[in-house]
């Protein structure tokens, strides 16, 4: 099947943030008497919304933290990660080059972090105008692994054939759902590579 649009996910595949929101986390919970190691978070919190993650993280103490409590330091640290973020764009410059040569595609991004989480760093990496519409948690009733998110993308260019590019398990599973094929990378690093192959095998 030829694609006729990439709908990508933004932390772990076009950024790589994950090193960056565990930072943020960690200054924000650190205080708090909450443990988190970069295994645990790698195991436990990516592909999922910050609210699970702080239920997740809650149930780390005995008796369990209050999750309200916790959910009322979520405004510092998404001012955290952008002070971070905007200061020093996540994208890898591989990445910024590849999007400008995939001619004849629709772009979109589709992630479950805010608005004001990705369009700041697209826009400070100089890559926002590369994609058609930009879909983030605030856009949908049902988050990934739904499929609402790819769905919602794809209706707004009016696509048919598009490839999901995803780095989570929850993330893939709401581009199956939504009916679409799914390319899996373990790094943002591996993009350009795999995207272009992908491609390039979609047109043989």
């Amino acid at each position: 099947m030829q694609f006729d649009s990439i709908l990508f996910d933004f932390d772990g595949v076009l950024a790589d943030s994950e090193g960056v929101h565990f930072e943020c986390w960690t200054a924000i919970l650190q205080p708090l008497g909450i443990p988190l190691t970069w295994e645990s978070y790698c195991a436990y919190c990516i592909g999922i919304t910050d609210r699970a993650m702080l239920e997740v993280l809650a149930r780390q103490k005995t008796p369990p933290h209050d999750v309200e409590d916790l959910w009322q330091y979520y405004p510092k640290k998404k001012a955290l990660f952008r002070e971070k973020a905007y200061a020093n764009p996540p994208i890898p410059e591989p990445t910024r080059l590849m999007l400008r040569q995939l001619e004849g595609l629709k772009l979109a991004v589709v992630s479950s972090s805010g608005r004001a989480e990705v369009e700041p760093v697209l826009e400070r990496a100089g890559i926002h105008d590369c994609f058609e519409t930009i879909v983030t948690g605030e856009d949908v009733q049902n988050r990934k692994p739904h499929p609402e998110p790819y769905l919602l993308a794809a209706e707004r260019m009016g696509v048919s054939r598009p490839l999901v590019v995803e780095d989570s398990e929850p993330g893939a599973a709401a581009g199956r759902a939504a009916g679409f094929p799914v390319l899996k990378l373990g790094s943002p690093y591996e993009l350009p590579e795999a995207l272009l192959g992908a491609i390039r095998i979609s047109t043989i």
